[in-house]
């Protein structure tokens, strides 16, 4: 299977990355090609609700979206991964998934697989129910096929998060796909 990770994560060393790390050595295990993608380092613009694109692309914008656009495209599962940031998804992350309404018409008609990985600070028992209703959300418009979350809570830094079942719960996600 061909995965494709867009990591939205300012930090290159933090907790949402260091899960997306255990996914990816349990996708390795099964054998499966990952491509990852760090949405936060790269040149990514806004929307601009321009309707050029006409949700069939190209879009008018010449970003790094364009290889986005061609890896989901030819991918057979895409995960996000996010640090939760006021407990919704990072800009960076967002900025991405905004991106897809240019090619919004493919993707419906792909029913591709996702996931979801995020890490959040906070611990509490409300902490991701607006992330996952989001990503919900996401999947019942874009006719995505929901293969797991990985909703790491009390991960505020890696050393928290390594403490924490969320690594392992990532590893064998990975390896279960």
């Amino acid at each position: 299977m061909r995965i494709f990770i867009i990591e939205g994560s300012p930090h290159r060393q933090g907790s949402s990355n260091l899960l997306a790390d255990n996914f990816i050595r349990g996708t390795e295990v099964s054998g499966h090609k990952v491509t990852v993608f760090d949405a936060a380092h790269a040149n990514i613009h806004s929307c601009l609700g321009c309707d050029y694109c006409g949700m069939f692309g190209p879009c008018c914008q010449k970003d790094d979206m364009a290889d986005v656009r061609e890896m989901v495209l030819t991918s057979d599962m895409l995960v996000l991964v996010t640090p939760i940031y006021y407990f919704g998804m990072s800009a960076q992350l967002k900025a991405v998934i905004g991106r897809f309404y240019s090619f919004s018409g493919e993707l419906t008609s792909m029913g591709l697989k996702t996931i979801l990985i995020a890490a959040a600070w906070n611990n509490n028992n409300w902490t991701m129910q607006n992330i996952k209703s989001h990503y919900q959300t996401l999947c019942t418009y874009l006719n995505f096929k929901n293969q797991g979350m990985i909703l790491g809570t009390g991960c505020g830094t890696v050393p928290m998060t390594k403490e924490t079942v969320f690594p392992q719960m990532a590893y064998e996600l990975g390896k279960n796909i």
